[in-house]
């Protein structure tokens, strides 16, 4: 039952994803390396990697999405402690792989793999993933995700 209702959950969230990236016009399009100095996100590739991507924002489009972050902490001491952050920053890709984004310096942000352990509420337990003092996206999270992938982008300019 755990299984179907992550899955649900991980439906959800994706739809949730796309819908709200779409709100953040003008991203960057497919094939380019940098945004046009006009749109509210620049998306480059990180130390020459295509894999890893960096998106920053503009100031204008981080007040826009209302971005807002969160640090991850660690509850307990000892073999009883736990990696611990906001709930809201996780990003479910849709074949259930887990991400959040990680502040990379201002307004500059890059995914980052994660592993959940368990959810308590509106946080989440974490058994991989940034270690303690990590500023992560908790508000404006999907719209990052859109700028990455190219969703919303509007081909026409």
């Amino acid at each position: 039952m755990k299984r179907g209702l992550m899955r649900r959950t991980s439906l959800r969230v994706a739809a949730l994803l796309l819908l709200a990236a779409l709100s953040l016009a003008g991203c960057q399009r497919e094939g380019e390396g940098v945004a046009a100095a006009d749109e509210p996100a620049m998306v480059e590739p990180v130390g020459g990697s295509d894999d890893l991507l960096q998106v920053t924002l503009t100031a204008d489009a981080a007040e826009r999405i209302d971005l807002q972050t969160a640090v991850v902490r660690t509850q307990g001491e000892g073999a009883a402690e736990r990696t611990i952050l906001p709930y809201s920053a996780i990003v479910y890709e849709t074949d259930g792989e887990t991400w959040v984004y990680t502040s990379t310096g201002d307004l500059s942000f890059v995914r980052e793999h994660i592993a959940v352990q368990e959810i308590e509420g509106d946080r989440a337990v974490l058994s991989e993933g940034p270690p303690a003092g990590t500023e992560v996206v908790t508000v404006g999270v999907a719209e990052l995700f859109g700028a990455e992938h190219g969703i919303g982008a509007d081909d026409g300019h």
